[in-house]
């Protein structure tokens, strides 16, 4: 019996725990407190829901816990009486300790609301641009997406240590920074917003193709970063490129099946297995790219970045077969993209297309040019389509060469057996 209500605790936690650190953020303005008056509220759930049942409602159960004990630390901490005033009447009227149906009273659009300004402000908060890259990453799955520092870091294949200390740093640099918890505003809401996108797809693509280890996906990840790109779509439906972002994703997430065969080895796109595609997940995917593709057309502005990206996923899910990708159209959309957020990662992918739709020696006189370039020096996949594009011309030795060497660089093992493979191949020839 309590190993069923531990679970079901744990489900309750990683459902609701977003929502009551962001309420209680609001109330202590500070995410750290915040948490950990979260995680008190989690602890008395663990002591108590074991002897006396679930409760009805057990995220309103969670929630009000949770507050009292902000309620509680703030009537504690003579210096935060100020803080204590800016709580406001309903707030107030919380101070019976737990009522598990406190919600019964309150306008439930209102409350709605309340709680989508809280999530927000939690991600824009989680997602400030003074952390680091990897600190973002961190906060952000174990505020937004309830993950343990455990899962955390064995998603990324890190020591759990240095994840808990990447948190602890991260939650202490917004405390000493004062950073306000708050949804930005003027020109500060596109530099935030663009930290937040660049976090979640930071996720999902680590999930998509490792970076390292031995599986060539991470499904736990690409999952919570479609929930978190869903929130967020779901929290700011105006903003283009986050239904661009959110297009990408699911799209590219689309394909997941057919990225693997039975033995776990990767499937490149062209020779995966259509029938397999979600098509569930490209009817979601193609209708945000609507959304962000008429949110551009009304403000007059041109395709995000995301939004450009999705618009390539969509070439490759609307094809029936490889063979009907629509290869001049994705490299028109790449010189769009190129213009847009001009980078060698592109301008590579770009010499892929070029190579599918005007001929290997097209797409190899671009690849040779990117070879000068320092940034691209130990990335695999500059040999890798280099090795590709050499093979369709018939040169041999040297894209085996390019292939040998692509795998040399490659921190995935599946990824790196891949390579391998497409050499030995070579030499069969």
């Amino acid at each position: 019996m309590h190993s069923a209500t531990h679970q079901a605790i744990a489900t309750v936690w990683r459902i609701e725990s977003a929502k009551i650190v962001g309420a209680v953020a609001r109330m202590v303005r500070d995410i750290g407190l915040a948490e950990e008056l979260a995680q008190d509220a989690l602890v008395s759930a663990l002591e108590h829901w074991p002897a006396s049942g679930v409760p009805d409602n057990p995220g309103a159960w969670l929630m009000a816990t949770a507050k009292n004990k902000a309620l509680d630390r703030m009537r504690r901490e003579k210096s935060l009486q100020g803080k204590l005033e800016q709580v406001g009447h309903d707030m107030e009227a919380q101070e019976i300790h737990v009522v598990p149906d406190f919600v019964d009273g309150l306008d439930a659009a209102r409350q709605e609301a309340e709680i989508a300004d809280d999530l927000l402000r939690l991600i824009f908060t989680a997602c400030h641009p003074l952390l680091s890259t990897e600190a973002r990453v961190a906060l952000t799955l174990k505020l937004l997406g309830g993950l343990t520092t455990h899962e955390i870091a064995r998603a990324f294949l890190v020591p759990e240590p240095t994840i808990a200390q990447r948190i602890v740093r991260a939650k202490r640099s917004l405390s000493e920074a004062e950073v306000p918890f708050e949804v930005p505003a003027g020109d500060d809401l596109n530099v935030r917003l663009a930290s937040v996108l660049e976090v979640v797809y930071l996720i999902f693509n680590e999930g998509y193709t490792a970076t390292a280890g031995e599986d060539w996906m991470r499904p736990a990840l690409t999952d919570e970063a479609l929930r978190l790109g869903r929130m967020l779509g779901g929290l700011a439906p105006d903003e283009g490129e986050v239904q661009g972002l959110l297009a990408l994703m699911e799209l590219q997430a689309s394909r997941a099946a057919a990225r693997v065969d039975k033995a776990g080895r990767p499937v490149l796109l062209l020779e995966q297995d259509r029938s397999r595609w979600d098509r569930l997940l490209i009817r979601r995917g193609l209708a945000a790219l609507k959304s962000a593709e008429s949110l551009a057309h009304s403000g007059a502005r041109p395709l995000g970045s995301y939004a450009l990206q999705a618009s390539i996923a969509a070439c490759h899910a609307r094809a029936a077969r490889g063979e009907d990708t629509d290869w001049a159209r994705i490299v028109a959309i790449y010189d769009a993209l190129a213009q847009a957020t001009p980078s060698p990662v592109i301008e590579l992918n770009r010499a892929v297309a070029v190579g599918m739709a005007f001929g290997p020696a097209a797409g190899l006189a671009i690849v040779d040019v990117l070879g000068a370039d320092k940034s691209l020096q130990n990335y695999q996949w500059l040999p890798s389509v280099r090795g590709d594009l050499l093979a369709k011309l018939g040169r041999t030795s040297e894209a085996r060469a390019e292939f040998e060497r692509a795998a040399q660089l490659a921190g995935n093992v599946r990824e790196r057996e891949l390579l391998l493979e497409r050499a030995a191949q070579l030499h069969a020839h």
